[in-house]
């Protein structure tokens, strides 16, 4: 045996295999390589669309609450915003030179006195205050030659009764994209009726009758209590009802007026839209808006069924009560005022009679009840009797002076 051969041979065999090992590629190196090159492409490919959104540019939006503070009660349904009762609306912040929204109308569009009436406020000065007359229509609410940052809210300002009114679509020319505006801490919920929803008060005619055009319920006393007291608000209101009858002039109960029934539902309204939808078809999901505070303010219609019959005032007081149980059951940790007195107290005793109906029934000791101070004209009259601004800046006064105290 040549041993001098076998170890050539031996030496050559390893060298053999310890060029094949290192020919062979690293798995998890290969790994880590393409995975490191991966996560470079899509922070590339990410810096690359960022600073693409950092850029001015035409982009398009939906009203949802990804891109917009909802206020007050609104749904989604068709792919659009749907703005019905008072004061509900849309805000939000974009750094850019123009914005502009598409809106739609319910069937109402060709009843001028019916139509739904919004403004538009820029950086919280009003801009527009418009009636939806078409079908659908793009109104550019804000425009600049230079890019500014800019806050834009959209709020109804005609209630939900007669018309209501969608948001397809905002565009804006922007640098980044549209944001909602940050939510407030306290949160209060109005359940009403015309008062609330500012029925007449931009005509200041005692004779004169109502219009959605001479209605703004950011100059009602719910409204202007929510701004006193830097709070988001929902108001729940409608002109004409009441807990058990909707306001008469023949003695006679009008039950397709009551609130209760309709508490549960996003809105109601004589308003549909392309003949199919209709805000009452949507159940509210309360969960959307929890109020620290709900202020009712319903008997002054009820008063026109029930005068001074001490039956027809006991079931006014029976009804309340039961309303205030779903009330509570819907918002758990609210402290609900039962109120009255704007346009006549004369059903407050009925009030207070549910408030005690209520609390001996169940025990919540978290409610309360307000008595407005009547208007006496001194501050005048709107159309139908209704309260003027300067009555409801009063009443506001009263009412927030009146919530924090509770507060304190």
């Amino acid at each position: 045996m040549n041993i001098k051969r076998t170890l050539v041979g031996l030496l050559t065999a390893v060298s053999v295999m310890l060029v094949g090992c290192s020919a062979q590629p690293d798995s998890s190196a290969q790994t880590e390589n393409s995975a490191q090159t991966d996560n470079s492409e899509n922070q590339s490919q990410t810096a690359t669309l960022e600073e693409d959104n950092m850029e001015l540019s035409q982009k398009n939006f939906a009203a949802n609450e990804q891109n917009v503070k909802l206020i007050g009660r609104t749904a989604e349904a068709e792919g659009i915003r749907w703005l019905a009762l008072s004061a509900s609306g849309i805000e939000f912040t974009f750094t850019g030179t123009s914005a502009a929204v598409t809106v739609v109308g319910d069937n109402m569009i060709t009843m001028p006195d019916k139509q739904a009436r919004f403004a538009v406020y820029i950086n919280g000065e009003r801009t527009m205050d418009e009636m939806v007359d078409s079908a659908e229509e793009v109104f550019t609410v804000f425009s600049a030659e230079e890019a500014a940052e800019t806050t834009v809210k959209l709020i109804k300002l005609s209630e939900a009764a007669e018309s209501t009114m969608g948001i397809k679509s905002i565009d804006v020319t922007s640098i980044g994209d549209i944001k909602p505006t940050a939510e407030k801490e306290l949160k209060i919920e109005f359940i009403g009726d015309s008062i609330t929803c500012g029925y007449g008060v931009d005509d200041e005619d005692r004779d004169h009758h109502f219009k959605t055009s001479t209605e703004d319920a950011t100059k009602a006393y719910a409204y202007k209590t929510a701004e006193i007291l830097g709070a988001d608000y929902s108001l729940v209101s409608y002109s004409g009802h009441g807990i058990i009858s909707g306001y008469t002039t023949n003695g006679e109960k009008v039950t397709a007026q009551q609130v209760p029934p309709i508490y549960t539902k996003f809105a109601k309204s004589y308003g549909t839209y392309d003949n199919t939808f209709n805000v009452a078809d949507i159940d509210w999901d309360f969960s959307q808006f929890q109020p620290d505070y709900v202020v009712i303010n319903l008997g002054t219609n009820d008063a026109s069924y029930t005068g001074s019959d001490k039956e027809k005032v006991l079931e006014y007081s029976d009804a309340y009560a039961e309303f205030l149980k779903t009330v509570r059951e819907k918002n758990p940790d609210a402290h609900i005022i039962c109120s009255l007195g704007v346009m006549g107290d004369s059903l407050m005793i009925g009030v207070n009679k549910a408030f005690e109906k209520y609390t001996e029934e169940t025990g919540d000791t978290n409610i309360s009840t307000f008595h407005f101070k009547p208007q006496d004209g001194s501050t005048g009259y709107a159309a139908d009797w209704h309260p003027t601004a300067a009555t409801h800046d009063i009443a506001a006064a009263d009412l927030s002076d009146y919530i924090k105290s509770l507060m304190a």
